[in-house]
């Protein structure tokens, strides 16, 4: 029904958002994702998709329409709803659930809260062959090692009272700089000896 709306953010959450549109206030909900690429603007553009089931009708904003394919591909598998989709559109981007697909990675979606082994199996099966189509580019399984490696060491050394701004400077010029950090200890031993 609606592609997009564009207009005036006259609310923000990081869940919903209200966007005037020639004087008509729409309330979308959104993910984490859509939520940070907007949350700095006072006007934006979001593409759309209105749920429709029995006496629900919820529109849906997304910052990209990436992941807006990605939600209707996700609403496409039996037991996840548009709620669950949203989820994992906000605990993972849209590349990082294209590529968990792609590389069936059941432990990633595990990490979303509501998805469980089943559930993750039946994503992957249901659209291995979906998003092959779309054509998108995806990060690669050791790009999502990579990140979850530097997030669990940004963690770890704000918690020993570092500067977190220092901290992701030192991270980033070390993997820029350094092979075959596969392990969280290890990098977080090679930003302590930087550190000192």
């Amino acid at each position: 029904m609606y592609a997009y709306l564009e207009g005036k953010l006259t609310f923000k959450s990081p869940t919903k958002v209200y966007l005037d549109v020639g004087g008509v206030g729409y309330l979308l909900h959104i993910t984490l994702n859509t939520f940070g690429a907007i949350e700095s603007k006072e006007k934006c553009k979001l593409f759309t998709h209105l749920y429709v089931k029995e006496d629900v009708l919820s529109l849906y904003g997304f910052h990209i329409m990436d992941e807006k394919e990605i939600f209707l591909l996700l609403l496409s598998v039996s037991g996840i709803g548009p709620n669950t989709a949203r989820v994992v559109l906000s605990s993972m981007t849209s590349e990082e659930v294209v590529s968990a697909i792609l590389h069936e990675n059941v432990a990633a979606f595990n990490k979303v809260k509501g998805i469980g082994p089943k559930t993750a199996k039946r994503v992957i099966l249901d659209l291995k062959d979906k998003v092959s189509k779309l054509g998108m580019e995806i990060k690669s399984s050791d790009n999502i090692v990579q990140n979850d490696i530097k997030t669990e060491a940004i963690s770890a050394l704000m918690s020993l009272g570092f500067n977190k701004a220092q901290i992701v400077k030192k991270i980033d010029h070390i993997m820029g700089n350094t092979t075959g950090i596969d392990k969280v200890e290890v990098l977080i031993k090679e930003v302590l000896k930087q550190m000192s």
